[in-house]
């Protein structure tokens, strides 16, 4: 491979990686445009936005110190500015409490994390050995960030829904992370290409598990399988009448797990023990006790 193809190779990736960055980078539009309708961000946080945007800052001060990353500043600046945009809007509609843990994350993450990391690779580190630290700085929050949709996974996994797990975005987060690795690959710049092999693998599971329970009913619709349902009165059944009654799990969301709730009874099909049941908030669901 002749270096003028090797050059275009790089070019080509780091292009394609920047269309679907920001691809991706839109993909909470939809979430923005709730909070617009509803003008209240009641509900939502802003870790997501303010974690992207200390990503992307991150990445642009790890390629101004490398040199010859202009796509990796380019992607990155332009992160900057929509996840601004994104904390800025969410800070507008978000009630008195979550604005001031907002406040308080951005402090946190942005002023005093990037702040010190600045400041200390600027005083204690030269040359070589500022572009390692930061390197490795880049490496380790970008794995923590791959890892972070775990939680999606096992939700996934533990409702047999793919609600929460839009299969798009797995295939865009999948692309991005392919086309990220090349050009890292290409560049000899391990910091952008192995967190990506993380991400690629990562996409790869979701999209699997997209195709396993895509057409399963969720568990949220039908008695959870691994709850043991306990103090159950064991007595003989009786024709036509029953002796035990057990109250109906109650529908809930993938993101909210279900309480069972067992109404013993005695012999003469009175009730001597209830369960006191802790219920989410679910508008207009009542609880139904069978005869």
């Amino acid at each position: 491979m002749t270096s003028e193809t090797f050059a275009h190779l790089t070019l080509a990736f780091g292009l394609l990686g920047n269309a679907v960055s920001f691809m991706v980078f839109l993909s909470p539009l939809p979430t923005f445009y709730k909070i617009y309708k509803k003008k209240s961000a009641d509900g939502y946080q802003s870790v997501p936005y303010v974690v992207g945007l200390f990503s992307a800052m991150l990445w642009i001060y790890y390629a101004l110190i490398k040199g010859n990353c202009m796509l990796l500043i380019t992607i990155n600046t332009v992160g900057v500015f929509i996840q601004t945009f994104y904390i800025c809007f969410f800070l507008f509609y978000a009630p008195k409490k979550a604005r001031i843990e907002s406040f308080k994350l951005i402090g946190l993450m942005i002023v005093l994390g990037f702040g010190l990391i600045v400041v200390l690779t600027q005083v204690l580190a030269h040359g070589a050995t500022r572009v390692i630290i930061l390197g490795w700085i880049c490496l380790v929050f970008a794995l923590c960030v791959f890892v972070a949709p775990l939680g999606v996974v096992r939700q996934v996994i533990k409702t047999k829904s793919v609600e929460f797990m839009p299969i798009l975005l797995s295939v865009a987060l999948t692309m991005n992370a392919v086309t990220w690795f090349f050009y890292g690959l290409l560049l000899h710049d391990y910091n952008i290409a192995i967190p990506n092999v993380l991400g690629f693998t990562f996409g790869i599971f979701q999209m699997i598990l997209y195709f396993i329970y895509k057409n399963k009913k969720p568990v949220s619709d039908e008695k959870l399988s691994g709850i043991e349902i306990k103090n159950k009165v064991e007595e003989p059944k009786v024709q036509e009448q029953k002796d035990e009654e057990i109250i109906d799990i109650v529908k809930l969301s993938a993101l909210i797990c279900s309480i069972p709730v067992v109404a013993k009874v005695d012999e003469n099909n009175n009730v001597v023990d209830d369960r006191v049941v802790v219920e989410p908030h679910v508008a207009n669901q009542t609880v139904e006790v069978s005869a």
